[in-house]
């Protein structure tokens, strides 16, 4: 399920949960909503509220610490493919085919994490353009000791660079644990039960219980929406891996 609907169904939840609080009022006698019960309910739901807060905020950080980190990894994928080609290109004209099979091994990062698709035609497996990089390079015969230096910097850069594009691909399969989920809108339909149990609604308070039901779904949404950094709202931009390495000329 997506960000935006498992938002919309938690909110669904939360006013399903103020309107039961408003059919248990309605329905229990008034012994069971004396101000000894109001007060174990109210004393209850604040410890509801801070256990909630405390685990909204946790996981928004730690959505926010996974959604920056995966960026950075971009970044320094990008960076590690500008100074691979530039080795390449300062090796000479035998790095040429390894030059193009490092544009098609992006090519197929890019469609394999950004867009969930198989590499688009004529760029190879992601797993098999990285073991066709590697042995491309090593293939080399340096004839100086120049591309021999230039040679070894490619294969350290190329390790470097498939260690985090892996890291990367394991990343962006990675999702938030639905039994915090679920436990966490349980805790925010509780808590609406609460908020209608003893007080009656009228219009003011229904837009105000709407209004706090939107601020919760929009938490949820957040911290779901950073969890898939490539394909949500709030993705990590592939600017930088496109416009890394120009086309080859001639």
């Amino acid at each position: 399920m997506q960000p935006l609907a498992e938002s919309l169904l938690a909110l669904a939840l939360m006013l399903a949960g103020a309107g039961a609080g408003t059919a248990l009022r309605r329905a229990l006698p008034d012994h069971h909503l004396d101000e000894n019960a109001k007060d174990i309910v109210r004393l209850g739901a604040a410890l509801v509220a801070t256990i909630t807060a405390l685990v909204l905020g946790l996981l928004i950080n730690s959505s926010y610490n996974s959604f920056e980190a995966q960026r950075t990894d971009v970044r320094q994928i990008a960076a590690d493919v500008i100074l691979l080609d530039t080795v390449l290109e300062n090796y000479g004209t035998a790095a040429r085919p390894t030059r193009l099979a490092l544009r098609q091994a992006i090519a197929g990062l890019i469609d394999q994490v950004w867009h969930g698709q198989e590499p688009r035609d004529g760029a190879p497996p992601l797993g098999s353009a990285s073991h066709a990089l590697y042995n491309s390079i090593s293939g080399l015969q340096a004839a100086t000791p120049l591309q021999l230096t230039l040679k070894e910097q490619g294969l350290v850069t190329a390790i470097r660079l498939a260690q985090t594009r892996l890291a990367l691909f394991e990343w962006s399969r990675a999702r938030l644990p639905q039994p915090i989920l679920y436990v966490v809108v349980f805790w925010l339909t509780a808590l609406f039960v609460s908020f209608c149990l003893f007080t009656p609604l009228n219009p003011t308070s229904m837009v105000a219980l709407l209004l706090v039901a939107l601020c919760g779904a929009a938490a949820l949404y957040l911290i779901l929406d950073m969890q898939q950094p490539f394909t949500g709202l709030m993705r990590v931009s592939p600017v930088a891996l496109e416009k890394a390495l120009p086309a080859l000329s001639g």
